[in-house]
């Protein structure tokens, strides 16, 4: 597991107190976020297992706030489009140098996203190789979007939670956190849970049950309580399996394309 838990000294022209900022952890994978509203953050990541594991130094979140970079007395941050339409789009000049702060901190394999409805899907996979890099930097957009040339010229990669379109990408930016976080390294308790749960194998996951036996008339699968391992491990894959075929064809369908190659 990464070593984690000791305080990384950086020199920085920006002074800072260690009463208001979280110090920086050397060697401890890393969040930083690029938002108008710093204060959405830890949110829901701060409670429960990820919440634990910040605690514990396993990794860290950052906040850079957009809204200190904004420009005028009234820190402004955007402005109408080119070429005209509704809305307002956040400017080149304020983003720009909120993700230069950011990357400050950057090392290693260290990737810049988006949230964005017309990115790339995220997946399981997306949070594996996420939580195989050093860090990532996640910018939230709001009202029409980003100025296109901040993109550009920071090879940003935007990704989607879906095709849908929200009101920000503070929400998206935690779920996709909280899905990386949890493979890190000691984060889950038992390394198999990360193994076994749905989408890991391709496949949805297979139905779940405990105590007690029998409720309103509704028994556990004998099978889960015969003691067999070996069949009780045939009937789950069975029940993946159909549950992705029923529920999810396109899965079934990569599935099955993936078996054939094999």
């Amino acid at each position: 597991m990464k070593s984690h838990g000791r305080k990384s000294i950086r020199a920085t022209l920006k002074p800072s107190s260690l009463m208001d900022e979280t110090p920086e952890l050397a060697g401890v994978w890393q969040a930083r976020i690029v938002t108008l509203f710093p204060g959405a953050f830890p949110g829901v990541l701060g409670e429960s297992l990820t919440g634990r594991a910040m605690q514990d130094g396993l990794w860290q979140l950052h906040t850079h706030d957009l809204r200190e970079h904004g420009l005028t007395k009234h820190r402004n941050v955007d402005d109408t489009p080119a070429g005209g339409g509704a809305g307002m789009v956040l400017r080149a000049d304020v983003v720009g140098p909120a993700i230069a702060e950011a990357q400050s901190h950057a090392r290693g394999r260290w990737p810049i996203l988006y949230m964005s409805p017309r990115g790339r899907r995220f997946d399981q996979a997306m949070a594996r190789d996420l939580a195989r890099c050093d860090g990532v930097t996640m910018l939230c957009g709001r009202f029409e979007g980003v100025d296109e040339r901040v993109l550009e010229a920071f090879g940003i990669t935007e990704v989607s939670l879906g095709d849908f379109v929200m009101t920000g990408g503070e929400l998206a930016a935690q779920a996709m956190i909280d899905a990386t976080v949890r493979l890190l390294p000691g984060v889950l308790g038992n390394a198999e849970s990360a193994v076994d749960e749905s989408h890991s194998a391709g496949l949805l996951e297979h139905p779940q049950y405990t105590k007690p036996a029998d409720w309103q008339g509704r028994a556990i699968p004998e099978v889960l309580m015969s003691g067999n391992h070996a069949k009780i491990a045939e009937w789950r894959r069975e029940m993946s399996e159909k549950i992705t075929a029923e529920r999810r064809p396109d899965l079934w369908a990569q599935h099955k394309d993936g078996k054939g190659d094999k």
